[in-house]
Protein backbone atom coordinates (compact mmCIF):
# COMPACT_ATOMS: atom_id res chain seq x y z
CA UNK A 1 0.00 0.00 0.00
CA UNK A 2 1.46 3.42 -0.93
CA UNK A 3 2.42 5.80 1.83
CA UNK A 4 1.80 9.52 1.99
CA UNK A 5 3.26 12.78 3.20
CA UNK A 6 0.87 14.78 5.37
CA UNK A 7 1.37 18.30 6.73
CA UNK A 8 -0.39 20.03 9.62
CA UNK A 9 -0.58 23.82 9.59
CA UNK A 10 -1.04 25.18 13.09
CA UNK A 11 0.74 22.20 14.62
CA UNK A 12 1.60 24.28 17.68
CA UNK A 13 -2.00 23.79 18.78
CA UNK A 14 -2.56 21.76 21.92
CA UNK A 15 -4.97 19.68 19.78
CA UNK A 16 -2.10 18.26 17.73
CA UNK A 17 -1.30 15.24 19.98
CA UNK A 18 -4.90 14.10 19.41
CA UNK A 19 -4.14 13.96 15.69
CA UNK A 20 -0.75 12.36 16.30
CA UNK A 21 -2.36 9.62 18.37
CA UNK A 22 -4.85 8.95 15.58
CA UNK A 23 -2.14 8.76 12.90
CA UNK A 24 -0.16 6.36 15.08
CA UNK A 25 -3.07 4.05 15.99
CA UNK A 26 -4.64 4.01 12.54
CA UNK A 27 -1.49 3.61 10.46
CA UNK A 28 -2.99 0.68 8.54
CA UNK A 29 -5.84 2.92 7.39
CA UNK A 30 -3.55 5.84 6.50
CA UNK A 31 0.06 4.80 5.92
CA UNK A 32 2.35 7.83 6.02
CA UNK A 33 6.09 8.15 5.39
CA UNK A 34 6.39 11.64 6.80
CA UNK A 35 4.35 13.96 8.97
CA UNK A 36 5.33 17.63 8.75
CA UNK A 37 4.37 19.89 11.64
CA UNK A 38 4.16 23.55 10.58
CA UNK A 39 3.96 26.50 12.95
CA UNK A 40 5.89 29.77 13.35
CA UNK A 41 5.70 29.49 17.16
CA UNK A 42 8.86 27.50 17.83
CA UNK A 43 8.32 27.54 21.61
CA UNK A 44 5.10 25.53 21.14
CA UNK A 45 6.13 23.49 18.11
CA UNK A 46 9.34 22.11 19.63
CA UNK A 47 7.79 20.24 22.61
CA UNK A 48 4.79 19.08 20.57
CA UNK A 49 7.07 17.66 17.86
CA UNK A 50 9.15 15.88 20.48
CA UNK A 51 6.01 14.40 22.03
CA UNK A 52 4.79 13.34 18.57
CA UNK A 53 8.04 11.43 18.00
CA UNK A 54 7.68 9.69 21.36
CA UNK A 55 4.06 8.72 20.61
CA UNK A 56 5.06 7.30 17.22
CA UNK A 57 7.99 5.43 18.72
CA UNK A 58 5.87 3.94 21.52
CA UNK A 59 3.30 2.70 19.01
CA UNK A 60 5.91 1.37 16.61
CA UNK A 61 5.25 3.84 13.79
CA UNK A 62 8.29 4.32 11.57
CA UNK A 63 7.25 7.57 9.84
CA UNK A 64 9.55 10.56 10.04
CA UNK A 65 8.23 13.60 11.91
CA UNK A 66 9.71 16.88 10.74
CA UNK A 67 8.97 20.53 11.47
CA UNK A 68 8.80 23.72 9.45
CA UNK A 69 8.26 27.36 10.36
CA UNK A 70 6.56 28.25 7.08
CA UNK A 71 3.90 26.71 4.87
CA UNK A 72 6.09 27.20 1.80
CA UNK A 73 8.73 24.92 3.32
CA UNK A 74 6.43 22.38 4.92
CA UNK A 75 3.87 21.82 2.17
CA UNK A 76 6.32 20.76 -0.55
CA UNK A 77 5.38 17.28 -1.81
CA UNK A 78 2.57 17.00 0.76
CA UNK A 79 -0.36 14.88 -0.39
CA UNK A 80 -2.70 16.46 2.16
CA UNK A 81 -2.45 19.61 4.26
CA UNK A 82 -4.56 19.92 7.40
CA UNK A 83 -5.28 23.46 8.60
CA UNK A 84 -6.08 24.04 12.27
CA UNK A 85 -5.41 27.53 13.54
CA UNK A 86 -6.79 30.30 15.69
CA UNK A 87 -5.91 33.83 14.65
CA UNK A 88 -5.21 35.78 17.82
CA UNK A 89 -5.23 32.73 20.08
CA UNK A 90 -7.32 32.44 23.22
CA UNK A 91 -7.27 36.22 23.71
CA UNK A 92 -9.47 36.81 20.67
CA UNK A 93 -11.62 33.83 21.61
CA UNK A 94 -12.24 35.44 24.99
CA UNK A 95 -13.28 38.64 23.21
CA UNK A 96 -15.66 36.72 20.93
CA UNK A 97 -17.28 35.18 23.99
CA UNK A 98 -17.51 38.43 25.95
CA UNK A 99 -18.61 41.54 24.05
CA UNK A 100 -21.66 39.91 22.36
CA UNK A 101 -22.90 38.89 25.82
CA UNK A 102 -22.64 42.51 26.93
CA UNK A 103 -25.09 43.28 24.12
CA UNK A 104 -27.48 40.53 25.21
CA UNK A 105 -26.46 38.07 22.49
CA UNK A 106 -24.79 34.67 22.60
CA UNK A 107 -21.05 34.97 23.06
CA UNK A 108 -19.61 32.04 21.15
CA UNK A 109 -16.63 31.55 18.86
CA UNK A 110 -18.39 29.96 15.88
CA UNK A 111 -21.88 31.42 15.72
CA UNK A 112 -23.52 34.78 16.24
CA UNK A 113 -21.47 37.97 16.33
CA UNK A 114 -18.44 36.22 17.83
CA UNK A 115 -18.47 33.70 15.02
CA UNK A 116 -18.54 36.51 12.47
CA UNK A 117 -15.56 38.16 14.15
CA UNK A 118 -13.65 34.89 13.93
CA UNK A 119 -14.55 34.53 10.26
CA UNK A 120 -13.31 38.04 9.47
CA UNK A 121 -9.98 37.35 11.16
CA UNK A 122 -9.58 33.86 9.78
CA UNK A 123 -10.64 33.79 6.12
CA UNK A 124 -7.83 36.04 4.76
CA UNK A 125 -5.19 34.09 6.69
CA UNK A 126 -6.43 30.68 5.54
CA UNK A 127 -6.68 31.85 1.93
CA UNK A 128 -3.06 33.04 2.03
CA UNK A 129 -2.00 29.68 3.49
CA UNK A 130 -3.94 27.88 0.75
CA UNK A 131 -2.18 29.92 -1.93
CA UNK A 132 1.17 28.88 -0.46
CA UNK A 133 0.03 25.26 -0.50
CA UNK A 134 -1.04 25.60 -4.13
CA UNK A 135 2.35 27.03 -5.10
CA UNK A 136 4.17 24.26 -3.21
CA UNK A 137 2.00 21.43 -4.53
CA UNK A 138 -1.13 22.18 -6.58
CA UNK A 139 -2.28 18.57 -6.29
CA UNK A 140 -2.44 18.55 -2.48
CA UNK A 141 -5.79 18.24 -0.75
CA UNK A 142 -6.58 20.86 1.89
CA UNK A 143 -8.62 19.66 4.87
CA UNK A 144 -9.94 22.51 6.97
CA UNK A 145 -10.64 22.08 10.68
CA UNK A 146 -10.50 25.83 11.30
CA UNK A 147 -13.75 27.39 12.51
CA UNK A 148 -16.13 28.61 11.31
CA UNK A 149 -15.63 25.58 9.07
CA UNK A 150 -18.55 26.25 6.69
CA UNK A 151 -17.51 29.82 5.88
CA UNK A 152 -13.80 28.98 5.65
CA UNK A 153 -14.47 25.99 3.38
CA UNK A 154 -16.69 28.11 1.14
CA UNK A 155 -13.89 30.67 0.88
CA UNK A 156 -11.39 27.95 -0.08
CA UNK A 157 -13.66 26.32 -2.65
CA UNK A 158 -14.67 29.67 -4.15
CA UNK A 159 -10.97 30.40 -4.68
CA UNK A 160 -10.57 27.13 -6.58
CA UNK A 161 -8.71 25.10 -3.97
CA UNK A 162 -9.00 21.32 -3.59
CA UNK A 163 -10.56 21.72 -0.17
CA UNK A 164 -13.02 20.00 2.12
CA UNK A 165 -14.12 20.94 5.63
CA UNK A 166 -14.34 18.61 8.60
CA UNK A 167 -16.08 18.83 11.98
CA UNK A 168 -16.23 16.27 14.78
CA UNK A 169 -19.96 16.66 15.61
CA UNK A 170 -21.10 13.76 13.40
CA UNK A 171 -18.46 11.26 14.50
CA UNK A 172 -18.99 12.27 18.14
CA UNK A 173 -22.72 11.48 17.89
CA UNK A 174 -22.04 8.30 15.93
CA UNK A 175 -19.72 7.06 18.70
CA UNK A 176 -22.21 8.03 21.41
CA UNK A 177 -25.06 6.22 19.66
CA UNK A 178 -22.92 3.13 19.02
CA UNK A 179 -21.86 3.02 22.66
CA UNK A 180 -25.47 3.27 23.85
CA UNK A 181 -26.60 0.50 21.52
CA UNK A 182 -23.57 -1.69 22.12
CA UNK A 183 -22.70 -1.97 18.43
CA UNK A 184 -19.47 -1.22 16.49
CA UNK A 185 -19.24 2.46 15.46
CA UNK A 186 -18.68 1.56 11.81
CA UNK A 187 -22.09 -0.14 11.75
CA UNK A 188 -23.87 3.15 12.56
CA UNK A 189 -24.88 5.42 9.67
CA UNK A 190 -26.27 8.90 10.32
CA UNK A 191 -28.79 10.82 8.26
CA UNK A 192 -26.93 14.01 9.05
CA UNK A 193 -28.11 17.18 7.32
CA UNK A 194 -27.59 20.94 7.53
CA UNK A 195 -24.68 23.34 7.76
CA UNK A 196 -21.60 23.25 9.93
CA UNK A 197 -22.74 23.66 13.55
CA UNK A 198 -26.36 23.68 12.35
CA UNK A 199 -27.24 20.02 11.81
CA UNK A 200 -29.82 17.42 12.72
CA UNK A 201 -29.71 13.61 12.79
CA UNK A 202 -32.95 12.69 11.05
CA UNK A 203 -32.17 8.99 11.10
CA UNK A 204 -29.70 6.56 12.67
CA UNK A 205 -29.32 3.32 10.73
CA UNK A 206 -27.83 0.03 11.96
CA UNK A 207 -27.99 -3.00 9.67
CA UNK A 208 -30.38 -1.21 7.31
CA UNK A 209 -32.86 -0.41 10.10
CA UNK A 210 -33.59 3.07 11.47
CA UNK A 211 -32.98 2.81 15.21
CA UNK A 212 -33.51 6.49 16.03
CA UNK A 213 -36.94 5.85 17.66
CA UNK A 214 -35.33 3.16 19.82
CA UNK A 215 -32.49 5.49 20.78
CA UNK A 216 -34.93 8.19 21.86
CA UNK A 217 -37.09 5.74 23.80
CA UNK A 218 -34.21 4.08 25.65
CA UNK A 219 -31.60 6.82 25.89
CA UNK A 220 -33.51 10.06 25.28
CA UNK A 221 -32.56 11.64 28.61
CA UNK A 222 -28.85 10.95 28.05
CA UNK A 223 -28.99 12.30 24.49
CA UNK A 224 -30.78 15.45 25.68
CA UNK A 225 -28.11 15.99 28.32
CA UNK A 226 -25.31 15.53 25.79
CA UNK A 227 -26.68 18.02 23.25
CA UNK A 228 -28.17 20.36 25.89
CA UNK A 229 -31.55 20.42 24.16
CA UNK A 230 -34.79 19.63 26.09
CA UNK A 231 -35.92 16.05 25.56
CA UNK A 232 -39.47 17.26 24.87
CA UNK A 233 -38.19 19.26 21.91
CA UNK A 234 -36.10 16.36 20.60
CA UNK A 235 -39.13 14.08 20.77
CA UNK A 236 -41.26 16.69 19.00
CA UNK A 237 -38.71 17.01 16.21
CA UNK A 238 -38.12 13.28 15.96
CA UNK A 239 -34.50 14.17 15.27
CA UNK A 240 -31.39 14.86 17.31
CA UNK A 241 -30.11 18.45 16.90
CA UNK A 242 -26.42 19.12 17.31
CA UNK A 243 -25.20 20.77 20.49
CA UNK A 244 -24.92 24.08 18.62
CA UNK A 245 -28.68 24.27 18.05
CA UNK A 246 -29.04 25.25 21.70
CA UNK A 247 -27.88 28.73 20.67
CA UNK A 248 -30.98 29.00 18.45
CA UNK A 249 -33.59 26.97 20.32
CA UNK A 250 -32.64 28.30 23.79
CA UNK A 251 -30.91 31.60 22.99
CA UNK A 252 -32.08 33.71 25.92
CA UNK A 253 -31.61 30.94 28.48
CA UNK A 254 -28.12 30.23 27.15
CA UNK A 255 -27.22 33.92 27.33
CA UNK A 256 -28.15 33.91 31.02
CA UNK A 257 -26.10 30.76 31.59
CA UNK A 258 -23.07 32.20 29.82
CA UNK A 259 -23.30 35.50 31.69
CA UNK A 260 -23.22 33.54 34.95
CA UNK A 261 -20.47 31.06 34.03
CA UNK A 262 -17.89 33.34 32.44
CA UNK A 263 -15.96 32.80 29.18
CA UNK A 264 -15.11 29.24 28.20
CA UNK A 265 -11.86 30.71 26.85
CA UNK A 266 -10.59 31.19 30.41
CA UNK A 267 -11.04 27.49 31.15
CA UNK A 268 -9.45 26.51 27.83
CA UNK A 269 -6.47 28.80 28.41
CA UNK A 270 -5.79 27.10 31.75
CA UNK A 271 -6.16 23.65 30.18
CA UNK A 272 -3.74 24.68 27.43
CA UNK A 273 -1.19 25.93 29.96
CA UNK A 274 -1.31 22.61 31.81
CA UNK A 275 -1.14 20.62 28.58
CA UNK A 276 1.94 22.49 27.35
CA UNK A 277 3.64 21.75 30.66
CA UNK A 278 2.78 18.07 30.22
CA UNK A 279 3.97 18.01 26.60
CA UNK A 280 7.38 19.28 27.73
CA UNK A 281 7.86 16.24 29.99
CA UNK A 282 10.34 13.94 28.18
CA UNK A 283 8.76 10.90 29.87
CA UNK A 284 5.31 11.51 28.34
CA UNK A 285 4.69 9.25 25.34
CA UNK A 286 0.87 9.16 25.15
CA UNK A 287 -1.75 11.84 24.78
CA UNK A 288 -2.77 12.92 28.30
CA UNK A 289 -6.31 12.39 29.57
CA UNK A 290 -6.58 16.14 30.15
CA UNK A 291 -6.65 16.64 26.37
CA UNK A 292 -10.18 15.22 26.41
CA UNK A 293 -11.32 18.33 28.31
CA UNK A 294 -9.97 20.55 25.52
CA UNK A 295 -12.74 19.35 23.15
CA UNK A 296 -12.60 17.81 19.69
CA UNK A 297 -13.40 14.24 20.69
CA UNK A 298 -12.76 11.68 17.92
CA UNK A 299 -11.61 14.26 15.43
CA UNK A 300 -8.37 12.35 14.85
CA UNK A 301 -10.38 9.32 13.72
CA UNK A 302 -12.50 11.52 11.44
CA UNK A 303 -9.38 13.14 10.01
CA UNK A 304 -7.62 9.83 9.33
CA UNK A 305 -10.70 8.36 7.65
CA UNK A 306 -11.17 11.43 5.46
CA UNK A 307 -7.53 11.79 4.40
CA UNK A 308 -7.28 8.05 3.71
CA UNK A 309 -10.36 8.23 1.46
CA UNK A 310 -9.07 11.32 -0.37
CA UNK A 311 -5.68 9.73 -1.01
CA UNK A 312 -7.08 6.30 -1.84
CA UNK A 313 -5.11 4.46 0.84
CA UNK A 314 -8.29 3.25 2.51
CA UNK A 315 -10.47 3.00 -0.58
CA UNK A 316 -13.50 5.19 -1.13
CA UNK A 317 -15.92 5.69 1.73
CA UNK A 318 -18.87 7.72 2.94
CA UNK A 319 -17.85 10.58 5.26
CA UNK A 320 -19.78 13.45 6.81
CA UNK A 321 -18.01 16.54 5.47
CA UNK A 322 -18.47 20.17 4.57
CA UNK A 323 -18.56 20.58 0.83
CA UNK A 324 -20.26 22.34 -2.07
CA UNK A 325 -24.03 21.88 -2.26
CA UNK A 326 -24.37 21.43 -6.04
CA UNK A 327 -28.13 20.97 -5.89
CA UNK A 328 -28.25 18.41 -3.08
CA UNK A 329 -30.32 20.81 -0.99
CA UNK A 330 -32.37 22.47 -3.75
CA UNK A 331 -33.43 25.41 -1.59
CA UNK A 332 -29.79 26.59 -1.34
CA UNK A 333 -27.41 28.02 -3.96
CA UNK A 334 -25.11 25.51 -5.63
CA UNK A 335 -22.02 27.17 -4.14
CA UNK A 336 -23.30 27.00 -0.56
CA UNK A 337 -21.28 24.70 1.68
CA UNK A 338 -23.40 22.06 3.39
CA UNK A 339 -22.58 19.36 5.96
CA UNK A 340 -23.92 15.98 4.84
CA UNK A 341 -22.65 12.46 4.13
CA UNK A 342 -20.60 12.36 0.94
CA UNK A 343 -18.83 9.79 -1.17
CA UNK A 344 -15.13 10.54 -0.78
CA UNK A 345 -12.32 9.09 -2.91
CA UNK A 346 -9.32 10.36 -4.90
CA UNK A 347 -11.70 11.67 -7.56
CA UNK A 348 -13.18 14.13 -5.07
CA UNK A 349 -16.07 14.70 -2.70
CA UNK A 350 -19.63 14.12 -3.87
CA UNK A 351 -22.46 14.84 -1.40
CA UNK A 352 -25.08 12.12 -1.36
CA UNK A 353 -28.72 12.83 -2.30
CA UNK A 354 -30.97 13.82 0.59
CA UNK A 355 -34.68 13.27 1.03
CA UNK A 356 -36.67 16.55 1.17
CA UNK A 357 -35.73 18.63 4.20
CA UNK A 358 -38.66 19.59 6.40
CA UNK A 359 -39.54 23.28 6.58
CA UNK A 360 -38.74 23.45 10.29
CA UNK A 361 -35.11 22.81 9.31
CA UNK A 362 -34.85 24.19 5.78
CA UNK A 363 -35.99 27.67 6.79
CA UNK A 364 -33.24 28.04 9.38
CA UNK A 365 -30.67 26.43 7.08
CA UNK A 366 -31.52 28.90 4.31
CA UNK A 367 -31.45 31.83 6.73
CA UNK A 368 -28.00 30.94 8.08
CA UNK A 369 -26.70 30.23 4.57
CA UNK A 370 -27.65 33.79 3.57
CA UNK A 371 -25.79 35.10 6.61
CA UNK A 372 -22.73 32.97 5.72
CA UNK A 373 -22.70 34.43 2.20
CA UNK A 374 -22.72 37.96 3.63
CA UNK A 375 -20.09 37.01 6.22
CA UNK A 376 -17.80 35.78 3.48
CA UNK A 377 -18.34 38.98 1.51
CA UNK A 378 -17.34 40.97 4.60
CA UNK A 379 -14.27 38.78 5.16
CA UNK A 380 -13.12 39.11 1.55
CA UNK A 381 -14.00 42.75 0.84
CA UNK A 382 -14.15 44.41 4.24
CA UNK A 383 -16.12 47.48 5.24
CA UNK A 384 -18.35 48.33 8.14
CA UNK A 385 -21.45 48.20 5.95
CA UNK A 386 -20.80 44.57 4.98
CA UNK A 387 -20.25 43.60 8.61
CA UNK A 388 -23.55 45.28 9.49
CA UNK A 389 -25.31 43.46 6.62
CA UNK A 390 -24.10 40.09 7.90
CA UNK A 391 -25.17 40.79 11.48
CA UNK A 392 -28.56 42.14 10.44
CA UNK A 393 -29.12 38.95 8.43
CA UNK A 394 -28.10 36.61 11.25
CA UNK A 395 -31.11 34.93 12.90
CA UNK A 396 -29.52 35.47 16.33
CA UNK A 397 -29.33 39.24 15.74
CA UNK A 398 -31.73 40.58 13.11
CA UNK A 399 -32.59 43.92 14.79
CA UNK A 400 -31.36 47.28 13.56
CA UNK A 401 -30.23 48.81 16.85
CA UNK A 402 -28.64 45.57 17.99
CA UNK A 403 -26.81 45.03 14.70
CA UNK A 404 -25.49 48.62 14.86
CA UNK A 405 -24.13 48.12 18.36
CA UNK A 406 -22.63 44.71 17.60
CA UNK A 407 -20.98 46.07 14.46
CA UNK A 408 -19.29 48.84 16.44
CA UNK A 409 -18.14 46.38 19.11
CA UNK A 410 -16.83 43.89 16.55
CA UNK A 411 -14.77 46.52 14.74
CA UNK A 412 -13.49 47.97 18.02
CA UNK A 413 -12.26 44.60 19.31
CA UNK A 414 -10.75 43.44 15.99
CA UNK A 415 -9.04 46.51 14.54
CA UNK A 416 -5.65 44.81 14.73
CA UNK A 417 -6.89 42.04 12.40
CA UNK A 418 -8.99 44.03 9.92
CA UNK A 419 -6.93 45.69 7.21
CA UNK A 420 -9.74 48.12 6.36
CA UNK A 421 -10.63 49.22 9.90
Amino acid sequence: MPSSRVAIVGAGSTYTPELIDGFARLRDTLPIDELVLIDPAADRLRPIAALARRIFAKQGHSARISTAATVADGAVDADAVLIQLRVGGQTTRRDDETWPLQCGCVGQETTGAGGLAKALRTVPVVLEIAEQVRRANPDAWIVDFTNPVGIVTRALQSAGHKAVGLCNVAIHLQRKFADSLGVPPESVRLEHVGLNHLTWERGVTVGGRDVLPELLDRFGAKIAEDVEIPLALIRHLGAVPSYYLKYYYRHDAVVEELQASGPRADQVAEIERRLLDMYADPALDTKPALLGERGGAYYSEAAVQLVAALLGTGGGSVQVVNTRNDGVLPFLPDDAVIEVPAQVDPEGVRPLPQRPVESRYSGLIAHVTAYEHLALEAALRGGRGRVFDALLAHPLVGQYELAERLTDELVLHNRAYLSWA
